[in-house]
């Protein structure tokens, strides 16, 4: 059993703010498909090559994401090597990803909760690059709008975070770190 988790903020506020990278690209993967509310999230189970998948969309909002993620791992008695969190990271250029293993917070609040509530940092991540402009403070920058030319680069870059998402689901782990050494 594998757990894909996208973070963002829940509500219509929040759509297609840059904080919102991983809800934007979990709902890209999935297509129109009915979510349903449970253990604070919205979750979503899908049998791919024979392995149950759960994805997974916060409601306890950015900063405090990891209750929702230590309840459903500890609910589906998933290891934490099956789980891969997907966020924004302001320090990455735009149109870069990075794949990111045992490694810190990098002020990224809701990765300080995950940390927090699993007690490591020994969790797969896939960042999205949306670089910060310098005269924009963090927290309107994360929370503002994702411009016309942030969203391109995003769709234009989609096949390549299905590709790690599918890696993941086939290979795991060992599959993603393979393939970014590869």
């Amino acid at each position: 059993m594998k757990v894909i988790v996208g973070l963002g903020n829940p509500g219509k506020k929040y759509e297609l703010t840059r904080h919102n990278i991983g809800f934007i690209i979990l709902d890209k993967y999935l297509g129109n498909v009915s979510w349903k509310e449970a253990h604070n999230a919205l979750i979503y189970e899908k049998i791919i090559n024979g392995e149950k998948v759960i994805f997974v969309k916060p409601l306890t909002y950015m900063n405090d994401s990891g209750n929702a993620i230590r309840e459903i791992l500890t609910y589906y008695k998933v290891y934490i090597d099956d789980l891969l969190v997907i966020q924004d990271d302001i320090a990455l250029s735009l149109g870069k990803s990075r794949i990111k293993y045992d490694s810190s917070d990098g002020g990224h609040n809701g990765i300080k909760s995950i940390i927090n509530q699993l007690q490591t940092q020994k969790f797969l991540r896939l960042k999205i690059g949306l670089a910060k402009e310098s005269e924009i403070d963090t927290i309107s920058y994360v929370l503002g709008k994702l411009t016309k030319k942030e969203q391109e680069q995003i769709n234009n870059d989609m096949n390549k975070y299905f590709g790690i998402i599918d890696t993941f689901i086939n290979s795991g782990l060992d599959g993603v770190i393979r393939m970014q050494n590869g």
